[in-house]
């Protein structure tokens, strides 16, 4: 592993890809990121790659996913631009009736909403309007420049793949300097380990039902990153 001013960038197989990502999330975890940014350090956990997947398949659609625009706050209750719209309009209709009424402060209250619903309808006809463009930047621009990337308020990351086709570039960078610090240390202390055993998925469900009992506690996890359980 070496240091660029982008971050901690690791050149190898993909199984050295794999570990780089590994000893990235367990110094992470030491530097207690999981407190500071439990949301963000799950995306990455989730994002980055893994010893079973597919780098043109799974980390490419995993970097389609997380790269979309999220939910409004309509679109999180279920409601389309044209559901607001429409409630849009029978909130005017009542603000006219609380005038008609001399009820200016419910008039004024209605008018609100009103405007609160045409926004929401907005935002929601926004957010649809970028994912059909999102898409077809990242299918027709994104995955011929740089298709596997990362980024959140934890971690910066990308993936290249060189010309040879069996070694990658994978460089990630800690967004916050202070938590950087920490993790340059914990990496710079898995160096001194003779060996890391890279994570790979336990198909326990498969034992069970094969020898009729359930698999074991303490059963090794493919998150499980902590350094005594790829050390030997």
């Amino acid at each position: 592993m070496e240091e660029s001013i982008s971050g901690f960038k690791q050149r190898g197989t993909w199984g050295e890809i794999v570990e780089h990502g590994e000893r990235i999330t367990t110094a992470l975890r030491e530097a207690s990121a999981t407190e500071k940014y439990p949301d963000a350090f799950e995306e990455w956990v989730e994002w980055r790659p893994k010893i079973h997947e597919q780098i043109e398949e799974d980390v490419s659609a995993k970097t389609a996913d997380q790269a979309s625009v999220g939910e409004g706050k309509g679109e999180a209750k279920g409601k389309t631009a044209d559901d607001d719209l429409q409630s849009a309009g029978e909130h005017l209709t009542e603000s006219y009736e609380k005038i008609e009424e001399n009820d200016t402060d419910g008039a004024v209250e209605k008018w609100q909403d009103t405007i609160d619903y045409v926004a929401r309808a907005a935002d929601t006809a926004s957010r649809k309007a970028l994912r059909k463009v999102e898409s077809t930047v990242y299918e027709r621009v994104m995955t011929q420049v740089a298709p596997y990337y990362f980024d959140n308020d934890l971690i910066s990351a990308n993936i290249q793949r060189v010309r040879s086709q069996e070694e990658f570039v994978f460089e990630v960078n800690v967004n916050d300097e202070t938590l950087k610090d920490e993790v340059r240390e914990h990496l710079e202390s898995f160096e001194d380990l003779d060996r890391w055993h890279v994570d790979t998925e336990k198909a326990t469900e498969i034992a069970e039902a094969v020898e009729g009992v359930e698999a074991p506690e303490g059963t090794e996890t493919p998150d499980d990153t902590s350094p005594d359980s790829h050390t030997t």
